[in-house]
């Protein structure tokens, strides 16, 4: 079969690359083109475009570039029908993903939406159009199959993909990583301050402003792809970290504690059971317009998923150095505080179903096409 596939952001480019090694094992004849990155491209996609060309932040953002959204769209219909797949595979990324889905289905070619939008959030108005256009969702995230039942819509839920990602990932022994990576042998408070420029330019000048209340410890970002270290060099103003890439997990594995821009780095802290305070900072149009759109009463997974303040969110003007310092203190010298997060942490991995949701989501496609056949 023919497989095409639409994955805007990072995490997408990581979990449907974990997709497609699934599916090949049920259909040896899967051929798979799409947008995304390096990790699906090595697991054998044809890449049409790279999503660090497709990703644009906040409502600003998207205004500014209009046309290059529209100029991806028109080429992106030209190839899908130059292309003919025999399904079309969505990976989030809905500003973009449900206008293709629309225009799929008017040429009767199957859709199939893999890590829903976060509809349960805002813009509720998209059900609609998934129900008309989206021939199979796969979720993961529990809460997500209740929120669409609500609207008459089955959807599928396949557990988070992470689990499978981190199981893979994370080594049982990391006790050199201090030595191999040129560190000294303080703590280590890791800071994620995001995977775009301008993203990380707002959040790491907030994060840094904490080091000099904690000499006795060492802070270390974890570099983003595609984003060299000179970039977070170049915002330091004379405060010692250093960066580390392609090593996100070992060095969460290594951390007292973490300092996490919000989106999926903090629930993959959880997972790793790191106590971490989530923040977020942006510019000021997009995060008064989000208020006013976004009804839920948090920002990171983790408390959404457990529906209740497990982790402390630092949001816009909350997000400075007195607040982060006393947040920070806390996870570090607070063991009844530390002790009840991880606490939470662990139920939040049984919420999220266990592993196998790569697994299964491929069972489903593949079923789901052979019955269509």
């Amino acid at each position: 079969m023919r497989y095409y596939i639409i994955a805007g952001e990072a995490s997408g480019d990581l979990h449907t690359s974990n997709l497609i090694s699934e599916i090949k094992r049920l259909d040896k004849d899967a051929d798979f083109r799409g947008w995304g990155g390096d990790l699906m491209h090595a697991k054998g996609a044809t890449l049409v475009k790279h999503y660090k060309d497709l990703a644009f932040m906040g409502f600003v953002d998207v205004i500014a570039h209009m046309n290059t959204i529209r100029k991806n769209l028109i080429f992106c219909k030209k190839d899908i029908l130059e292309y003919k797949p025999d399904v079309v595979i969505l990976v989030d990324y809905p500003g973009f993903n449900l206008r293709i889905a629309e225009f799929v289905k008017k040429h009767q070619i199957k859709t199939i939406y893999y890590i829903s939008p976060q509809v349960w959030a805002w813009k509720k108005s998209r059900i609609k159009r998934i129900k008309k256009s989206i021939d199979q969702m796969l979720v993961i995230l529990p809460f997500e199959k209740e929120f669409y039942q609500r609207y008459n819509y089955h959807v599928e839920f396949v557990g988070h993909p992470l689990l499978d990602v981190l199981e893979i990932k994370v080594k049982g022994d990391n006790s050199l990583f201090k030595t191999e990576n040129g560190l000294d042998q303080r703590p280590i408070i890791a800071l994620l301050p995001g995977s775009r420029k301008q993203e990380i330019k707002r959040m790491l000048k907030s994060m840094l402003a904490v080091v000099p209340y904690f000499n006795q410890y060492q802070f270390i970002i974890a570099g983003a792809p595609g984003i060299p270290a000179e970039y977070y060099l170049s915002l330091k103003d004379e405060i010692a970290f250093k960066v580390i890439h392609a090593q996100t997990y070992e060095l969460l594995q290594q951390a007292e504690a973490a300092l996490v821009t919000s989106g999926t780095a903090t629930l993959e802290t959880a997972l790793l059971e790191v106590p971490e305070v989530v923040c977020y900072k942006g510019d000021k149009l997009s995060v008064a317009l989000a208020r006013k759109l976004i009804k839920i009463k948090y920002i990171s997974l983790v408390n959404l998923i457990l529906d209740k303040p497990v982790v402390t969110e630092l949001i816009q003007n909350d997000l400075n150095a007195d607040q982060l310092r006393v947040e920070l203190n806390e996870l570090l010298f607070n063991p009844l505080k530390r002790d009840k997060m991880i606490a939470d942490y662990k139920l939040l991995k049984t919420k999220l179903g266990g592993k196998g949701a790569s697994k299964k989501a491929a069972q489903l496609i593949f079923t789901s096409f052979s019955k269509s056949k």
